[in-house]
């Protein structure tokens, strides 16, 4: 029997008579996912004991689903096996003229490497203090004044900059950020409007430090506490107005992080404005190298490099993306794998630096692994668009592997990527005090309307790990209560000894 509340983990209970370790996963599972709330919803589910092969439960193992976030361990497992665990991204800054009495008589160049980090996760507290250490470096090198433009070089990358299918109603937001060969703070403004006096409009800030790139119109109104506040934004998709429309309680602060478009010209333009801030005038403006009669040669004695930017190790940044679920970063990895080492291809559309040419490396390395490739569908690297299918059976294979098979900095990276139940990232606050899987199971989380994922391994109370994979696509259910079944599951199977 199980006892499912809305928005709360469910709890299996003890079963009254002794039962195979079959009999009660499918007890559990099915009791779980018959319930009423989830009526008409298509589940797979599989579980396989790590230690003996074993295969403890299937359900629907080879129907297609959706996968959600679920996506991103396909990414994961495909960059650690092509690029390697120590694997960085470098982001380069040139000169391409003579600095005579301080003056560079030429331009600054940034080239681009498609690295998501930089003014990103770890940065969050200062997005600006790489460019500043780029300040000191122009200093050393003896250069006070920049006659030129700042050029930003993005080239690594296609210029689409969204994913195939993704909706436009989420374009405002930062999940669904813009993909360039240049990021700078994940390719977002930090906006804040805070309430104050009932009938006024908020007071509405941006960082960094309320970037003349973007305009802001203010539409807000401070409400009575015994209204109802909300947030609204809106901007239009080619656009860097955004409008803010929210209701706000007085002296309540609502915080929302929200995209730009043209990320490479938000590079160079917030490049530029740190160098003022320096002390290193710049006579000319940020921009697009594509927009530039420059083609940089890298190679020319003209041209010299004065400083670098290095990525933290491709374990930590599979880690973020992996704990937080953070999709720009599955997609930048997505498009360095059309970059780095791409696949073998004469087809017309797989371009250097597409998403499709990215893919085509997942789905390579997928069959590498023993997955039937001809039965998944890759289209970006996050999982937001309802273009990825793959089968529960198919990412059994992947964990299998990865736990089993991969060698041992591979598979310790794309373990510690996976947020521990109840403790870190999508899932602290899943699996609470008393929950039997709580710091046992290490999973990643997916969630679109009408789809829910979660995929990973738990532990028994032996000790024995499990693989488990949980797919529920087209539900009407509250998203609480499809991951209370998903948690209720995975609970029973830490719960059973094994």
């Amino acid at each position: 029997m199980l006892v499912v509340g809305a928005g709360k983990t469910a709890v299996a209970q003890p079963a009254t008579e002794p039962q195979s370790t079959r009999a009660y996963i499918r007890s559990v599972v099915t009791d779980t996912i018959e319930a009423a709330p989830y009526t008409g919803a298509l589940w797979g589910i599989e579980v396989t004991n790590l230690e003996t092969g074993e295969r403890l439960f299937q359900h629907n193992p080879d129907h297609l689903f959706t996968p959600a976030s679920n996506a991103k361990l396909l990414t994961a497992a495909a960059a650690l096996r092509r690029l390697g665990p120590s694997y960085r991204y470098n982001t380069r800054l040139y000169v391409d003229g003579p600095v005579r009495n301080g003056v560079l008589r030429g331009n600054l160049i940034v080239r681009g490497s498609g690295d998501p980090t930089l003014g990103g996760y770890a940065q969050r507290d200062d997005p600006t203090a790489v460019f500043r250490d780029w300040a000191d470096s122009l200093r050393a090198a003896g250069i006070t004044r920049i006659e030129g433009d700042i050029l930003g070089d993005d080239n690594p990358f296609s210029d689409v900059p969204l994913g195939d299918g993704w909706s436009w109603n989420d374009v405002p937001y930062a999940y669904a950020a813009e993909i360039n060969g240049l990021v700078f703070n994940g390719n977002t403004i930090d906006l804040e409007v805070r309430g104050r006096q009932v009938g006024a409009p908020g007071r509405v800030t941006w960082s960094p430090f309320e970037t003349d790139f973007v305009r802001v119109r203010n539409q807000s109104r401070t409400v009575p506490r015994d209204s109802t506040s909300d947030e609204d934004y809106e901007r239009p998709f080619s656009e860097n107005t955004f409008t803010v429309r929210s209701r706000i309680h007085p002296n309540e602060v609502q915080e929302e992080t929200l995209t730009i478009t043209e990320p490479t010209k938000y590079f160079t333009h917030t490049l530029r404005s740190v160098l003022l801030r320096e002390g290193i005038s710049v006579g000319g403006q940020g921009r697009d190298v594509d927009d530039s009669p420059l083609t940089p040669r890298y190679e020319a004695d003209s041209v010299r490099r004065v400083g670098t930017y290095r990525s933290p190790p491709l374990r930590e940044v599979v880690q973020t993306m992996n704990h937080e679920s953070q999709n720009l970063y599955a997609e930048q990895l997505l498009r360095t794998l059309a970059v780095v080492g791409p696949p073998d291809t004469t087809a017309d559309d797989l371009t250097e630096g597409s998403a499709a040419l990215g893919a085509l490396a997942v789905r390579t390395e997928l069959s590498e692994v023993g997955i039937d490739t001809s039965r998944v569908r890759v289209v970006d690297g996050s999982g937001l668009s309802r273009k990825n299918y793959v089968r529960p059976r198919a990412m059994t294979r992947l964990l299998v592997h990865m736990w089993s098979e991969a060698p041992s900095d591979r598979r310790a990276a794309f373990y510690d990527s996976l947020p521990m139940g109840g403790r870190e990232g999508t899932l602290e606050y899943r699996f609470p005090r008393g929950a039997a899987a709580r710091g046992e199971v290490r999973a990643k989380t997916g969630t679109l309307t009408g789809a829910s994922a979660l995929s990973g391994y738990v532990r028994t109370p032996r000790g024995t790990p499990l693989a488990f994979v949980i797919f529920c696509n087209h539900h009407l259910a509250d998203a609480e209560d499809v991951r209370a079944a998903q948690d209720a599951i995975v609970n029973a199977l830490a719960e059973r000894p094994l």
